[in-house]
């Protein structure tokens, strides 16, 4: 816990010899510096914590040039953004890990077109030092925004096509995680598989179909049916494929508040899971699992180290700046079959 104060405020001098460290080392942690052995930073994040250190915002912009603050920008109306908890999580694993850097997040959302003068005038105007971004669709004008005001960026999931690039990422693996999940109804002995999509403008969406078809390659097309990742679109798609297919005897959905409808849908109809119908999710949301009854067979993804990791591979861009070695390779995090009663 922080020290009483004494009504003198803590100095980097302080910090450095509480943690054992030279001012420089102390510097280069608490301004976000690279170069620095993980134990002494641990060392030197103590002793701020322990003597309830603040940095000199005004002062460390005159010496790092940087205003401590990255703007996070989803690209999705206000309603998803607090009502999905995907979000949340990814949000919560960036906004942990900006701390550590002692960086703020300032976050923007894209409710329509109309918006994009608003963010392009705020990135341009040099209030933040870098951009993470997540939730783009195929036909986003935000990477190009974000590349005509030249910060340092990060995108969250696989950029669609026109994108640059160059621009590192971060994403799970969406196609493999829907492989895995179609197999495991296949090995139930399930014949009649359906997958409930994502919007076919992202390409996580995109991914888990591709995934789906890798195992079910001659799958009926009457079986893939159209959601746009709400609870509200999962149950109208799951009411669709009975009317269409009441043969159906498994369901893929591509995520878990989809799912949930669709559970809602099945119970609403008398259609029992997973006796008549199994199922399984995408994201493992704990929030959503919990309401889900049967327990809900899911993809865990991590959302929150997903979030955690965009905001490394940005500081990393951030201390490269202006250096030869490149921009840093994108990530992609693996995903598990977390196996529960609905399948």
């Amino acid at each position: 816990m922080p020290e009483q104060s004494t009504g003198a405020r803590p100095t980097l001098e302080a910090v450095a010899a509480r943690a054992g460290v030279s001012r420089a080392t102390a510097s280069r942690v608490v301004n976000g510096g690279a170069g620095v052995r993980p134990p002494l930073v641990d060392k030197v994040r103590q002793a701020v914590e322990e003597l309830g250190y603040v940095p000199n915002h005004a002062a460390r912009t005159l010496v790092t040039r940087r205003n401590g603050a990255v703007a996070v920008i989803i690209a999705e109306p206000e309603f998803r953004i607090f009502s999905d908890p995907f979000f949340e999580q990814q949000v919560r694993g960036i906004s942990r890990e900006l701390t550590a850097y002692d960086s703020q997040l300032v976050l923007l959302w894209v409710e329509g077109p109309g918006d994009h003068d608003r963010i392009a005038r705020y990135l341009g105007g040099g209030h933040v030092d870098g951009a993470l971004a997540f939730s783009l669709h195929d036909d986003d004008e935000l990477p190009a925004i974000i590349d005509r005001a030249k910060i340092p960026t990060v995108f969250g999931g696989r950029p669609g096509a026109g994108a640059d690039l160059s621009v590192p990422y971060v994403d799970a693996d969406n196609r493999g995680g829907a492989r895995e999940a179609v197999r495991h109804l296949v090995s139930l002995g399930r014949r009649h598989i359906a997958h409930i999509a994502g919007p076919r403008d992202q390409t996580s969406a995109l991914d888990r179909i591709d995934g789906y078809h890798d195992v079910l390659v001659d799958a009926d097309p009457a079986l893939l049916c159209q959601g746009d990742f709400t609870e509200a679109s999962g149950a109208r798609a799951m009411a669709e494929l009975l009317e269409r297919r009441p043969d159906v005897d498994a369901v893929f959905v591509s995520n878990d508040l989809m799912a949930l409808g669709a559970l809602r849908t099945l119970r609403e109809r008398n259609v029992r899971v997973p006796e008549d119908v199994a199922l399984v999710g995408f994201d493992d949301m704990p929030s959503v699992v919990e309401q889900s009854s049967p327990a809900l067979t899911t993809v865990r993804q991590d959302v929150e180290g997903m979030g955690r990791l965009m905001v490394r591979l940005l500081m990393r861009l951030l201390n490269e700046h202006g250096t030869q070695t490149g921009a840093p390779a994108s990530v992609i995090t693996p995903t598990t079959l977390v196996r529960r009663a609905s399948a």
